[in-house]
């Protein structure tokens, strides 16, 4: 009985769904038919995506959007696990030792704030228009929800199992790997989550200024030359990368859960 109604449950998902997609691809239908934008700025739905899957395989601005897209996806990893490596140690060193949350707390709550598609100025001048500048406003988008969240989680893990891990002769590093960091999984992965979010759309951000390939720099050269079936077709990838990082991580996550039940 509990099988079909998580049937229907998903069938009744993908239909409500499937009815969003559809009305908003009539709306746009709608719109340029009846010429309420022109259709220069808002072409028919079925020309962004011949054009979409044209850009597949001719090149445009040097390359074709496989390539577009591989090199995003490469500052983006980078930028991403860069965040990954220094924020997860940082925030369970942080739920650790009072003294290095003093530490690093003052200096962290003052970049923080500061939206990472600021930094890309900063990056441009650091680094022009090499990979560099691209990872580092990465790296400002996607390294406060690590840290905050493998923070958070490490502060809520039960003092006792620390008071035993310590009478048995732990000290902080195998305190913060064998004791904290298994008892964290869930929220670092959910903090993870957050931050290929915000990584992903600060390297958009990044790539229109400080970059001579990638997503983002495509959409700028189609911009620049009114050719809007090419920026949405940026988009269009766009939202299809990030939608599949967000998945990954999203069955990461579960499996975290499930794991810690057992």
């Amino acid at each position: 009985m509990m099988a079909n109604n998580e049937y229907l449950n998903r069938g009744e998902s993908v239909l409500w769904t499937s009815m969003g997609i559809a009305s908003f691809i009539s709306f746009w239908y709608l719109m340029v038919t009846l010429d309420l934008v022109p259709k220069q700025f808002l072409p028919y739905p079925h020309e962004v995506l011949s054009k979409f899957i044209h850009l597949l395989t001719e090149p445009f601005s040097g390359f074709t959007l496989w390539t577009h897209i591989a090199s995003s996806f490469l500052r983006f990893s980078y930028g991403f696990l860069l965040a990954a490596l220094i924020g997860i140690p940082l925030g369970l060193l942080m739920a650790l030792s009072k003294y290095a949350n003093q530490l690093i707390t003052p200096f962290f709550e003052s970049i923080r704030f500061v939206a990472p598609i600021a930094w890309v100025p900063f990056a441009a001048l650091w680094f022009g228009t090499g990979i560099g500048g691209p990872i580092l406003v990465i790296f400002m988008g996607a390294f406060p929800p690590v840290l905050i969240n493998t923070y958070r989680g490490a502060i809520h893990v039960d003092k006792k199992y620390l008071e035993a891990a310590r009478m048995l002769g732990a000290k902080k590093f195998r305190l913060m790997a064998e004791v904290l960091f298994p008892a964290s999984i869930p929220s670092i992965i959910a903090g993870l989550r957050i931050s290929a979010g915000l990584g992903w759309q600060s390297l958009v951000g990044a790539e229109l200024i400080v970059a001579s390939s990638g997503v983002g720099y495509m959409m700028v050269k189609g911009q620049a030359s009114i050719q809007t079936d090419i920026v949405m077709s940026g988009m269009i990838a766009i939202g299809l990368i990030g939608l599949l990082i967000d998945v990954l991580l999203r069955q990461a996550e579960k499996f975290a859960i499930h794991y810690k039940e057992i």
